[in-house]
């Protein structure tokens, strides 16, 4: 008789479960299980998407290539149809490389509210993708904590229009004005890929500066979360991923589209801001850079949460 696998018995992923393995939180992911449940959007869930005007859907273009893209629109442009469906009013704007999203491919959403420091995850199928918006089956959705999400307020911005921005810039590196915003960014949204589980939009925070540029790549600290390890899992078997970096105040958008892999570095080490031991490093292959996003914030207060950074001089290092 064939023993269970460490997969049958949890639910999590092949690459999920060895990040929990090299983390050492098998069992206490193990408790988390119940938020694998198949998907059911009813009562609160209903309400809360019903209610927000911000989310990202990671998914690949009519090309293959995988990104992560914003959808916004009034409260509303995210309705529930069924327990199992949900449907999205609401497109990429023009000149977003998901624009033209094709219908039947896997879509991974990540809806996040700033003000309340809320976000639910959503996993499905993209059926229906037309002028009118998308329809996602939905397979999964769970909530994840508010840690590391800077509160700011979202609001319509003046004379913007989703469906009608500027022309982008395409490129295959990144350019000054890139790297800028993401060494100035406290938020940025990682979608990534699963060979038979589809695809997942995850939120990363942490204080300015949390996400460092060097030599044309990226590479940011792995924080202390809830050990599911969605994303990392994702890389461990499929190095793919997807990065969007906005600028609230100017709606600036960054997409950028490559490839990802987890690096440990042990406790403690310069740049181990949250002594996870842990960091992304991301090499970019795809650039889209333009004015997408047609919300505002002018304000934003810090995540309580954020370790502070640990490769700058005059930084003080936490211990503990």
């Amino acid at each position: 008789m064939t023993e269970p696998t460490d997969q049958a018995l949890t639910g999590f992923r092949e690459g999920e479960l060895a990040v929990q393995r090299a983390a050492g939180v098998v069992q206490a992911a193990a408790g988390l299980t119940r938020m694998l449940d198949p998907a059911d959007l009813r009562g609160g869930v209903t309400r809360f998407l019903a209610e927000r005007t911000f989310a990202a859907i990671t998914a690949r273009d009519a090309d293959g290539t995988l990104w992560i893209s914003p959808l916004t629109g009034p409260p509303g442009f995210l309705h529930v149809a069924s327990p199992t469906t949900l449907d999205v009013r609401a497109r990429p704007a023009v000149g977003d490389p998901l624009h033209d999203l094709p219908a039947n491919r896997p879509a991974g959403l990540i809806v996040v509210e700033y003000a309340t420091r809320r976000r639910l995850r959503i996993n499905g199928t993209s059926t229906r993708a037309d002028a009118d918006g998308l329809r996602i089956d939905v397979e999964q959705a769970y909530g994840n904590c508010p840690r590391y999400i800077p509160r700011r307020h979202l609001r319509p911005a003046p004379g913007t229009a989703a469906h009608g921005a500027e022309p982008v810039r395409r490129a295959h590196v990144l350019a000054p004005d890139d790297a800028d915003l993401v060494r100035r960014s406290d938020t940025f949204l990682i979608g990534t890929t699963h060979p038979t589980r589809g695809n997942d939009a995850s939120h990363r925070g942490g204080p300015p500066g949390f996400v460092r540029v060097e030599d044309g790549r990226l590479w940011w600290p792995d924080y202390d979360g809830n050990n599911m390890f969605n994303t990392l899992g994702n890389l461990h078997v499929d190095p793919t991923a997807a990065l969007l970096f906005c600028d609230f105040a100017t709606g600036r958008t960054l997409h950028l589209s490559g490839r990802a892999a987890v690096e440990q570095t042990g406790t403690g080490v310069p740049g181990d801001d949250d002594r996870t031991g842990r960091r992304v490093r991301f090499t970019p292959e795809h650039v889209v850079a333009g004015h997408l996003l047609p919300l505002r914030a002018d304000a934003v207060t810090p995540a309580p949460d954020n370790p502070p950074l640990t490769d700058r001089p005059g930084q003080v290092r936490r211990f503990g």
